[in-house]
């Protein structure tokens, strides 16, 4: 743990003091300069403060909030957020044993996910999840198996796929009926009746998530009315339902999106699902975590170029590869003020990849080799998706909280990269 003498923090998060970016109460430059760059920072208040928000908005309607941790599964972010009160959304055995290890009440723990082993649903019924959301029939009598095997009925929300348009990038769109997710809703009452006569399975409800990085709330209008009276269908032929999983993929601000609030989203769940009378669970993932870390990064070369400035950095793709992946956007600002007219630059990584940029074209004030860059809404999707490419150490980590930090994952080095690899005998 570290100690920096600043000036207290009267805002949460990453706020600017005297011109310069500051996290909390501390210097990003000091933290740069102590750990070293490129790294992940993170605010606690902000992800403290996100959840909150989301907390309070549910407040009333017997909501379990099932933090996504596919979106970043640092064991201390985790850690912050289990003692705000979340529980997990999983997606296989690793982030199950992640959140258990983060002391997360395995009953508030949603296992998801198209392609669960059967060692992973034993993992999950061994451990006393709230509910597996299964996929498929195929997944269905694996998990009877696994149920039958242990002697204990597996709890099963059905993922229903509504064939919505989630009006996002269609790497991160999974609501149409084209895509791998899900049950076809008109399929649903033959797996209710399938599960049925299963002694290893107890169907308890129903669940959908259309994808990730949702702009608006007309495709999460869409999927709960149709969740509702496919509900009302499944209780008017008999069937019991003991929760609906509303899924996740709230959006966040990278550029200037305006995503709708914690609070719009509960009067749509106040507004179509609570009629059912059912608890539910809701699982922000992005939303919570995206706006709370930056990643920083030096500028080792300014080079000209025909028509703009490349601005090469010491973080690389293998770092963020969001917007090489997806083509996404993320504000990149100079940590301390720098003044002069704006002018187009590429800010590309030192990786051996035309691919390795965090931005084209992008303007930016004169910049000059040692200044600090912070990448913003790096929180998600980011240190989660790094590699070690070009046999580069990814980024540490650290969190913030006033004016503590902590490295929650630091940087490994090039000789602990290397000796991952095992050379055979017969190549001695």
């Amino acid at each position: 743990m570290h100690e920096i003498l600043s000036p207290p923090a009267q805002e949460t998060g990453f706020i600017r003091r005297d011109g310069e970016l500051m996290v909390e109460a501390l210097s990003l430059e000091a933290i740069a300069r102590s750990v070293g760059t490129p790294v992940y920072v993170y605010s606690k208040a902000m992800l403290s403060a996100t959840y909150r928000d989301f907390a309070d908005a549910f407040a009333d309607l017997d909501a379990t909030i099932c933090y996504a941790i596919k979106a970043n599964s640092n064991l201390a972010i985790l850690r912050a957020l289990a003692r705000e009160g979340a529980g997990a959304d999983v997606v296989s055995g690793g982030e199950l044993a992640r959140a258990l290890a983060a002391g997360i009440d395995p009953r508030r723990i949603v296992f998801a996910g198209v392609g669960k082993t059967t060692d992973e649903m034993r993992a999950g019924l061994g451990a006393g999840i709230l509910q597996f959301n299964v996929e498929s029939m195929a997944e269905l009598e694996a998990l009877d198996a696994v149920g039958r095997d242990l002697g204990r009925p597996a709890p099963v929300a059905f993922r229903i796929n509504p064939d919505v348009d989630a009006l996002t990038h269609a790497k991160i769109a999974t609501g149409k009926s084209e895509t791998k997710f899900g049950i076809e809703i008109a399929d649903a009452p033959a797996a209710f009746a399938m599960a049925a006569g299963l002694s290893g399975i107890a169907p308890v409800g129903l669940s959908a998530h259309i994808g990730s990085q949702v702009s608006g709330l007309e495709p999460y209008r869409a999927t709960y009315r149709r969740l509702a009276e496919l509900a009302r269908g499944l209780r008017a032929a008999g069937y019991g339902l003991s929760r609906i999983d509303l899924g996740g993929g709230f959006s966040v601000r990278y550029r200037d999106e305006e995503p709708p609030s914690a609070r719009d989203f509960a009067a749509l769940a106040r507004a179509e699902i609570a009629p059912l009378g059912l608890p539910i669970i809701i699982e922000p993932g992005r939303r919570l975590v995206a706006e709370a870390g930056v990643l920083l990064t030096r500028i080792l070369y300014v080079k000209p170029g025909l028509s703009r400035r490349l601005i090469i950095v010491d973080a690389a793709m293998n770092d963020l590869i969001r917007p090489t992946l997806y083509g996404a956007y993320h504000a990149i600002e100079p940590v301390k003020p720098a003044e002069g007219e704006l002018r187009p630059a590429d800010i590309v990584g030192p990786i051996c990849e035309t691919g390795d940029y965090f931005a084209l074209d992008r303007p930016m004030p004169p910049l000059e080799p040692g200044r600090l860059l912070a990448i913003r809404a790096a929180g998600a999707y980011g240190a989660v998706m790094a590699s070690s490419y070009n046999t580069r150490a990814p980024a540490p980590e650290v969190l913030v909280s006033g004016a503590r930090f902590a490295v929650i994952r630091p940087r490994r080095s090039i000789e602990e990269l290397i000796a991952e690899d095992h050379v055979p005998a017969w190549l001695s």
